[in-house]
Protein backbone atom coordinates (compact mmCIF):
# COMPACT_ATOMS: atom_id res chain seq x y z
CA UNK A 1 0.00 0.00 0.00
CA UNK A 2 0.95 3.42 -0.53
CA UNK A 3 2.07 5.36 2.08
CA UNK A 4 -0.37 8.05 3.49
CA UNK A 5 0.42 11.93 2.44
CA UNK A 6 -1.59 14.78 3.38
CA UNK A 7 -3.76 13.56 5.67
CA UNK A 8 -4.23 14.42 9.00
CA UNK A 9 -5.94 13.86 12.34
CA UNK A 10 -6.41 16.90 14.38
CA UNK A 11 -7.96 16.87 18.40
CA UNK A 12 -9.16 20.67 18.19
CA UNK A 13 -10.41 22.54 21.89
CA UNK A 14 -13.04 24.66 20.27
CA UNK A 15 -12.97 27.54 22.25
CA UNK A 16 -9.66 28.86 23.14
CA UNK A 17 -10.50 28.36 27.43
CA UNK A 18 -13.58 25.94 26.93
CA UNK A 19 -14.13 22.11 27.96
CA UNK A 20 -15.14 21.40 24.26
CA UNK A 21 -13.09 19.18 22.17
CA UNK A 22 -13.33 17.48 19.04
CA UNK A 23 -11.81 15.23 16.47
CA UNK A 24 -11.25 16.22 12.70
CA UNK A 25 -10.19 14.76 9.61
CA UNK A 26 -7.75 17.29 7.68
CA UNK A 27 -7.87 16.80 3.69
CA UNK A 28 -4.74 18.79 2.82
CA UNK A 29 -4.52 17.00 -0.59
CA UNK A 30 -5.81 18.78 -3.62
CA UNK A 31 -8.45 15.88 -4.26
CA UNK A 32 -11.24 14.33 -2.98
CA UNK A 33 -11.18 11.40 -0.74
CA UNK A 34 -13.72 8.63 -0.66
CA UNK A 35 -15.09 6.18 1.05
CA UNK A 36 -13.20 7.04 3.93
CA UNK A 37 -13.61 5.00 6.96
CA UNK A 38 -12.51 5.69 10.48
CA UNK A 39 -12.56 3.60 13.67
CA UNK A 40 -11.30 5.26 16.80
CA UNK A 41 -10.56 3.44 20.20
CA UNK A 42 -8.83 4.75 23.77
CA UNK A 43 -6.67 2.20 25.83
CA UNK A 44 -3.84 2.33 28.15
CA UNK A 45 -3.91 2.74 32.13
CA UNK A 46 -4.42 5.37 34.27
CA UNK A 47 -4.00 5.14 37.99
CA UNK A 48 -2.21 1.51 37.48
CA UNK A 49 -5.96 0.46 36.12
CA UNK A 50 -6.33 -0.87 32.71
CA UNK A 51 -9.12 1.36 30.60
CA UNK A 52 -10.11 0.69 27.17
CA UNK A 53 -12.74 3.39 25.33
CA UNK A 54 -15.84 1.56 23.46
CA UNK A 55 -14.95 1.77 19.14
CA UNK A 56 -16.32 3.75 17.65
CA UNK A 57 -16.51 3.85 13.83
CA UNK A 58 -17.33 6.53 11.10
CA UNK A 59 -17.62 6.59 7.23
CA UNK A 60 -17.76 9.64 4.74
CA UNK A 61 -18.54 8.71 1.87
CA UNK A 62 -16.35 11.70 0.47
CA UNK A 63 -14.02 14.18 1.94
CA UNK A 64 -13.48 17.23 -1.01
CA UNK A 65 -10.09 18.27 -1.64
CA UNK A 66 -8.63 20.95 1.12
CA UNK A 67 -11.07 20.44 3.77
CA UNK A 68 -11.89 18.75 6.83
CA UNK A 69 -14.80 16.64 8.62
CA UNK A 70 -15.23 16.60 12.23
CA UNK A 71 -15.00 13.41 13.32
CA UNK A 72 -16.43 12.99 16.89
CA UNK A 73 -16.11 14.51 20.23
CA UNK A 74 -13.44 13.59 22.74
CA UNK A 75 -13.69 14.51 26.28
CA UNK A 76 -10.40 15.08 28.06
CA UNK A 77 -10.38 12.57 30.99
CA UNK A 78 -9.47 10.23 27.62
CA UNK A 79 -6.41 12.01 27.59
CA UNK A 80 -4.71 9.87 29.80
CA UNK A 81 -5.03 6.99 27.45
CA UNK A 82 -3.24 6.21 23.98
CA UNK A 83 -5.96 7.46 21.28
CA UNK A 84 -5.91 5.62 17.99
CA UNK A 85 -7.55 6.77 14.79
CA UNK A 86 -7.36 3.91 12.32
CA UNK A 87 -8.00 5.87 8.83
CA UNK A 88 -8.53 4.14 5.40
CA UNK A 89 -9.63 5.98 2.22
CA UNK A 90 -9.42 5.33 -1.86
CA UNK A 91 -8.29 7.63 -4.10
CA UNK A 92 -9.37 6.63 -7.86
CA UNK A 93 -8.99 2.77 -7.68
CA UNK A 94 -5.96 3.17 -5.11
CA UNK A 95 -6.93 1.96 -1.19
CA UNK A 96 -4.79 4.21 1.51
CA UNK A 97 -4.48 3.10 5.03
CA UNK A 98 -2.79 4.94 8.14
CA UNK A 99 -3.24 4.85 11.49
CA UNK A 100 -2.75 7.95 14.17
CA UNK A 101 -2.27 7.69 17.58
CA UNK A 102 -1.91 10.47 19.81
CA UNK A 103 0.10 9.42 23.37
CA UNK A 104 -1.12 9.64 26.53
CA UNK A 105 -0.71 12.99 27.92
CA UNK A 106 0.33 14.66 24.09
CA UNK A 107 -2.60 16.12 24.00
CA UNK A 108 -2.17 19.57 25.81
CA UNK A 109 -1.57 23.36 25.20
CA UNK A 110 2.03 23.00 25.23
CA UNK A 111 1.93 20.55 21.94
CA UNK A 112 -0.56 23.15 19.58
CA UNK A 113 -0.50 24.03 16.25
CA UNK A 114 -2.40 26.29 13.75
CA UNK A 115 -4.65 23.32 12.68
CA UNK A 116 -4.20 24.22 8.58
CA UNK A 117 -8.10 25.09 6.85
CA UNK A 118 -9.69 24.51 10.56
CA UNK A 119 -8.20 27.41 11.64
CA UNK A 120 -7.81 26.48 15.05
CA UNK A 121 -5.08 25.55 17.55
CA UNK A 122 -5.19 21.83 18.60
CA UNK A 123 -2.60 18.63 18.64
CA UNK A 124 -2.26 17.42 14.97
CA UNK A 125 -0.40 14.31 13.36
CA UNK A 126 0.43 14.32 9.80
Amino acid sequence: MPAVENVSVAIVREKPEGEEWNVYLVNLRGEELKNVLITSTGYGDIDGTPKKTSTLRHFFAAVPPNSYEKVEPIMEYTFGLSNEYWVSFSIGEQMYDKRYVFLPETIQESNFTQVPIIGKKGVMIK
